[in-house]
Formats: C-alpha cells, sequence, structure tokens
C-alpha cells in the first residue's frame, strides 16, 4: 500500500507507531515542536532497531532503510499536504486535541483521512470541530506499539463507510490487527483494564497484598502473561491516571474514580517503566 503518513507528537505512541510505520515500509513525517523530544524518539528507535539487528532479526543495512523512510520534522511547513493520513498522538487532553485538528484541517490534504489516537474521548464530539466529520475516526494503539498487535478502529456518528475502509487499511499495513469498536468512553479495553489497574492499585494502597503478590496472583491465578501493575507501569501511571479521571468524568462511575496512591506517584515523579520507578523500581534495567 502506496501511502506517507503524519504522525504529531513524539511522545511514547508517536515514538512506537512512527516506528512500526517506517519498519512496514510507510514513509513517515513525524512533529513535535520540541527539539528535544525529537531527539529523544531519534535515539529510541534507532536503539531499538539495533537490538534487532543484534538479535540476527534485522541487518544494518535494513536498519538503515528504516531509519531514512522517518523525517523528524519542527515544523510542518508544505509536508502535511503530501501526507495521505494524519495520527494525531498528543497527550490525552480534549481541548489540546481539538485545537490541533482545527489547525490540521485547514492544512491537510482535503482526502486525507485524520485520526485520533485518543484512548477515552469522544471521537464524535470531537469530530464536531471539523469541516468535514466524515473523514475523521479513532484509532486506539496499545503501548509498547512495536510489540502490541491490536489497535481499536473507532467508528465516530459522522465517520464515512470510506474512511473506516481506508483506515481498516492502513492498520492491515503496519502489520496490526483492527477490531472495530463502537464510540463509547474508554472504547472496548479501557473500560475493562481501568477497573482492573485500578482495583489492583487500590489493593496495593490498602495493603492487603504487595504489588509482587498482586501481579503473581493474576499471572498465576488467571493465566495473565503479565500482571496489572506490571502493565500500568509499562503504559505509564500517569496515562493510566488520565485515562481514569477522563472515564471517571464521562461515565459517573465510582469504580473509575483513580485510586489516591496513583494521583500521589505521578504528583511524585513515579509514572513506571519511563521515569525508572513505578510500582516497580526499573534503575538498574
Amino acid at each position: 500500500m502506496n501511502m506517507k503518513l503524519l504522525v504529531v507528537g513524539a511522545g511514547t505512541m508517536g515514538t512506537g507507531i512512527t516506528q512500526v510505520a517506517a519498519e512496514q515500509g510507510i514513509e513517515v513525517v513525524l512533529y513535535d515542536f520540541k527539539p528535544e523530544q525529537l531527539a529523544k524518539t531519534k535515539k529510541t528507535i534507532n536503539n531499538f532497531l539495533q537490538k534487532k539487528v543484534d538479535k540476527g532479526k534485522l541487518s544494518s543495512q535494513e536498519k538503515e532503510v528504516v531509519l531514512k523512510r522517518i523525517q523528524l520534522v519542527e515544523d510542518l511547513g508544505d509536508r502535511v499536504r503530501q501526507c495521505d493520513f494524519v495520527i494525531e498522538a498528543i497527550f490525552e487532553n480534549y481541548e489540546a486535541k481539538v485545537q490541533l485538528f482545527k489547525q490540521l484541517d485547514k492544512v491537510c490534504n482535503p482526502e486525507a483521512i485524520l485520526i485520533s489516537n485518543t484512548s477515552t474521548l469522544s471521537i464524535s464530539k470531537m469530530a464536531e470541530a471539523l469541516q468535514d466529520p466524515s473523514r475523521f475516526m479513532g484509532m486506539h494503539f496499545f503501548s509498547p506499539v512495536p510489540v502490541m498487535r491490536l489497535v481499536e478502529v473507532v467508528r465516530g456518528e459522522k465517520t464515512s463507510a470510506v474512511t473506516m475502509e481506508k483506515g481498516l487499511k492502513l492498520v492491515e499495513a503496519l502489520g496490526k490487527t483492527g477490531v472495530v469498536v463502537k464510540d463509547i468512553p474508554g472504547f472496548l479495553v479501557n473500560r475493562i483494564n481501568c477497573l482492573m489497574y485500578n482495583e489492583a492499585a487500590r489493593l496495593v494502597q490498602a495493603e492487603v497484598a504487595t504489588a509482587e503478590n498482586v501481579d503473581k496472583a493474576m499471572k498465576l491465578g488467571m493465566n495473565h502473561p503479565m500482571g496489572p501493575l506490571e502493565m500500568i507501569d509499562m503504559a505509564g501511571i500517569d496515562v493510566a491516571l488520565s485515562a481514569l479521571d477522563a472515564l471517571y468524568e464521562m461515565t459517573g462511575n465510582e469504580a473509575y474514580k483513580p485510586a489516591e496512591i496513583l494521583r500521589e506517584m505521578v504528583n511524585s515523579g513515579k509514572c513506571g517503566r519511563k521515569s525508572t520507578v513505578g510500582f516497580y523500581n526499573y534503575k538498574n534495567q
């Protein structure tokens, strides 16, 4: 599938989406206004690919070909008009996403598909800010993107059949499996997972069990490959907290009200693997 992709936001998700696209032969432009974030992304992708080279899964020449497919930019310029798909991967804030899409709507190719990587926010509501809401859809990727195979493909109230068809083809081109879901708060996976994350955190907070024992119980008792607290550390405790805040606000369900320990950890800089400390310590890893 010959296409060009623009990814907006060089955080964890944007970096992962960019890497996967480039590995699948797709030309990618990754935009972020912070040069230090782009530098971090470049290092992250290079290190990930080098590990593949070291394991014999990729040749050095193939690694260089993948890297050449990626353009890291601080200024969009005319590049945005050349892209067939635009994936927004900024932080989980409704107003920030809407303002971004209003800007993109003015400068993108009118045939381009606009996509939000939101994990909780309403696609239908965000689409109201666009001149043509029929070309807008959601794609919820999972972290770490290079490893996780699932993408929740979200159809808004005004998303066209053509947009959905093109979006599903993009998911396939990225080597992922798409599951079409209804536009409800939290979609499918987060509606279930956030409850588990929150309850696991509450059990640790109440000193019912240690983080290690909570995870051990879920892995051995439920045959989960990872425990809920290992998963929340990997995804980012700050990300999980934002998702819970959004779900609690949108549903009013007390079960989604974040455990106090989560906010305390985020406020003290303990966000999981990316900060080297979360429910577990990763400083020596």
